[in-house]
């Protein structure tokens, strides 16, 4: 799930902050692709309109 996306979603990062309980300086240190707990987290709190994509969190070996 891309950070963009969600904020995008969400109206601003700290509205996004707020509904996931967390600071907005914790999301400003995330990447372009966000936390995997917190992709989930987010694909159920927006009853599936944003979706976690389990091929962004694949690791190399």
């Amino acid at each position: 799930m891309h950070k963009e996306k969600v904020i995008r979603y969400f109206g601003t990062q700290q509205c996004l902050a707020s509904t996931l309980s967390i600071s907005s300086s914790s999301i400003s240190q995330w990447g372009n692709v966000i936390p995997e707990k917190q992709a989930l987290r987010i694909e159920r709190l927006t009853n599936g309109v944003l979706k976690y994509d389990a091929r962004l969190y694949i690791r190399s070996v």
